[in-house]
């Protein structure tokens, strides 16, 4: 299900990030006059919330659409390459370029650092391709302010149970940190409100249906209806 959610709010940080967010000076727009700039589109959800396939799918379906490719200090999982899914480095590089700001936001989540490149970024939205960005909460939060026309989605489980069944099933994380990433879900979905829209995790067709909904209606410059659905679903997942 989709939802035109609410209003953008401030919050307080998610038990297992530390987040440090300067804003870089953004220069001005160098897209040609006569050339539209791209369009962002901000995708979030908790761990474990289908995010990720759901891009992948996205971009995949949609030769308009591209990835903003965030730099990490975590290794790569099967099946990752850099470049493509993050760009990997060291700590001492990712601190590198906190200190010369070179990051539209950054955070620190379960030990690593994840950051999403200015630079980069406004090269990709100046080449006019609309582009995905995958964050968490607080990172969505900081990218509004430096892009408030952006549209952000964030994507609900249709249940805390099956969201901890996920995140098991993938067999990435010991017990102990399935537990600390079901805790950090239920605060980050307390911060539903801040979205444009809520698509359900329930179908992976249906929400990749949904999705697509979305961009191309953003494209068309219109909304969807709201529906009371997901923001029910949203409330008694943060109320547990």
């Amino acid at each position: 299900m989709l939802n035109r959610a609410g209003s953008n709010r401030a919050g307080s940080n998610s038990a297992g990030s530390n987040k440090t967010r300067p804003t870089p000076e953004r220069s001005k727009s160098t897209v040609p006059a006569d050339k539209k700039q791209g369009m962002l589109f901000i995708i979030a959800a908790p761990s474990g919330g289908g995010k990720t396939s759901l891009v992948s799918a996205l971009l995949a379906g949609d030769a308009r659409l591209s990835l903003s490719v965030s730099h990490t200090t975590r290794n790569p999982r099967p099946g990752e390459t850099n470049g493509k899914q993050y760009h990997f480095v060291d700590r001492q590089e990712f601190l590198r370029l906190v200190r010369q700001q070179a990051f539209l936001e950054h955070a620190k989540v379960f030990g690593h650092h994840y950051g999403t490149h200015a630079g980069a970024l406004d090269s990709q939205l100046a080449s006019g391709r609309d582009v995905i960005l995958e964050i968490d909460w607080q990172g969505a939060a900081q990218v509004r302010r430096s892009f408030p026309g952006c549209s952000s989605v964030f994507i609900l489980p249709p249940s805390l149970e099956i969201l901890r069944r996920r995140l098991s099933q993938r067999a990435l994380d010991s017990a102990e940190v399935i537990d600390h990433r079901m805790h950090d879900a239920q605060s980050e979905l307390s911060h539903w409100a801040e979205f444009d829209y809520l698509v359900i995790n329930d179908d992976f067709d249906t929400a990749l249906a949904q999705l697509r909904a979305i961009i191309r209606c953003t494209r068309l410059n219109r909304v969807h209806p709201q529906n009371q659905d997901a923001q029910m679903l949203a409330q008694l997942l943060v109320n547990g």
